[in-house]
């Protein structure tokens, strides 16, 4: 097993070095980052929602490349974020936890963007952890993470700082709405949707309130999408839009029971669309198996700069040119506290997920804005009345169990644990050491005091003021030094 170290005063060392003499392009290319709040992979038109109204990502994808098969490394907000922006697997940022602060010794690719040259700004919303800005303002040239500043959805400065940037340098821009995270703030935007306009997953309850509340969650998407819209249009009239590369992307799955949190695809599976006219042929269409962590290392890649040893992804560029290729053979994603306490770990392969749980005695509702959401709501009352299906029941379950199966082609959905079934203990056997292997090679741990409950987990009100926090997975081997990228 091969492990290397990361420390701290070699960091800039790394930064300077990471530069490659060839660019891939002649002039680099710009960069914009457009990433959404709690979106779901499949709540958007081009993965196949003929509901919700999102023309301006569907056009990206149609002149572009989609990815069908994109997963993240948590489906929680600041450890996502964290994630993507340290090309690293979450118990190795160090920030593995909902509002834990990234340390200080880690590497962000926008920092490396902005050592080689690159202007780089972000706008909207920030959460990489802490209350503080921590180590990624480092990263950004300018900020602007003032909600009044940046307005309700978080995408009023998105085209303001592209209209104001020095035009003498490539840029990097990390545009992080608030759309579509609760509470919602969208219903009177241009695009509205109804009842009829949604669909409702089996695991949830089919019923006013809750098509209301998707219908809400919608109507943020769109607003999401009229800007994403508004961006590409500034990039148009600046004449930049030949050469920028455009990325839309989500941190988690949407902000309702059994998403948001879980490490089914309704929570870690991701909408990944990229266009860049000078390198992506429109209509690209990829089924590839990738992983948050590679966005880093691809963007550098693209950028003409190599990729420094704490990246634990690797570059998919050889994807825009043969989307039919494969990439990864496995994905692994962490479920760790967010309001309560947890610890779940998922190795996915393109047919079989594989789950283990190491805190089976709790119920999985769903992080505290959606046991206090309507659909939450309206779940609680049919369970009282003892009127749901087998499939709502799964968020009720306690204890739960500790290994979970299951066939994703048959089962897209994540609904039918096949562990216990004879007829797939080969893939339970190979999928059990692929994660144990992936634990031990990058350093995850399950230690025995984990941050606790801080919220109720039926009523949703907090139990614990301020921040009580329990030992975090991997700091007692130090995984946030290792750069060993695990199993792909």
């Amino acid at each position: 097993m091969k492990i290397k170290l990361l420390y701290f005063p070699l960091i800039w060392v790394m930064v300077a070095s990471c530069i490659d003499k060839k660019p891939i392009v002649s002039e680099r290319p710009n960069i914009v980052f457009i990433i959404g709040d709690d979106v779901g992979w499949n709540d958007i038109g081009c993965y196949g929602n003929s509901g919700v109204k999102t023309p301006n990502i569907d056009r990206l994808a149609n002149e572009g490349i989609l990815f069908n098969n994109a997963f993240l490394t948590a489906s929680s907000c600041s450890p996502s974020r964290c994630s993507i922006i340290t090309g690293r697997y979450p118990h190795n940022t160090g920030a593995s936890e909902l509002h834990s602060p990234l340390p200080e010794n880690q590497v962000l690719f926008p920092e490396i963007l902005k050592a080689q040259g690159y202007y780089t700004a972000q706008a909207g919303k920030w959460h990489f952890g802490g209350g503080g800005l921590g180590p990624a303002v480092r990263a950004f040239d300018r900020k602007s993470i003032s909600k009044k500043e940046n307005g309700d959805g978080g995408e009023n400065m998105w085209v303001r700082i592209l209209q104001e940037r020095p035009k003498d340098k490539p840029f990097f821009m990390w545009f992080a709405s608030y759309d579509s995270h609760r509470t919602w703030g969208a219903d009177k935007f241009q695009v509205t949707h109804g009842l009829k306009d949604v669909t409702v997953p089996l695991f949830l309850v089919d019923g006013k309130e809750t098509r209301a509340d998707l219908a809400s969650y919608y109507n943020e998407i769109s607003r999401l999408d009229y800007y994403v819209g508004e961006v590409e249009s500034e990039l148009k009239r600046q004449g930049v839009a030949e050469n920028t590369i455009i990325i839309v992307t989500s941190d988690n799955g949407r902000p309702f029971p059994r998403s948001k949190t879980r490490v089914y695809d309704s929570g870690m599976k991701a909408p990944l669309v990229i266009k860049w006219p000078e390198g992506i042929a429109p209509g690209s269409i990829s089924d590839a198996l990738l992983s948050v962590i590679d966005l880093a290392p691809t963007l550098l890649k693209l950028a003409g700069i190599q990729p420094g040893p704490t990246f634990q992804g690797r570059s998919f560029i050889d994807l825009f040119d043969n989307p039919e290729n494969e990439f990864r053979n496995y994905i692994f994603s962490e479920h760790n506290w967010h309001d309560y306490e947890a610890y779940e770990r998922q190795v996915r392969t393109k047919d079989f997920m594989y789950i283990i749980n190491k805190r089976p005695q709790f119920d999985s509702w769903g992080p505290a804005d959606a046991v206090v959401s309507p659909s939450m709501k309206e779940l609680y009352s049919t369970y009282q009345n003892g009127k749901l299906n087998k499939y709502q029941m799964d968020i009720f379950t306690k204890p739960r169990q500790e290994e979970e199966l299951y066939d994703c082609k048959a089962d897209p959905f994540q609904l039918v644990n096949i562990a216990g079934e004879p007829g797939y203990n080969k893939q339970l056997q190979s999928l059990r050491v692929i994660l144990d292997l992936w634990q031990k090679e990058t350093g995850d741990t399950c230690p025995e005091h984990l941050t606790p409950d801080h919220f109720d987990r039926i009523t949703g009100e907090r139990v614990l003021e301020g921040f009580q926090w329990g030992e975090m997975p991997g700091v007692s081997r130090g995984a946030d030094t290792i750069t060993e990228p695990g199993s792909f």
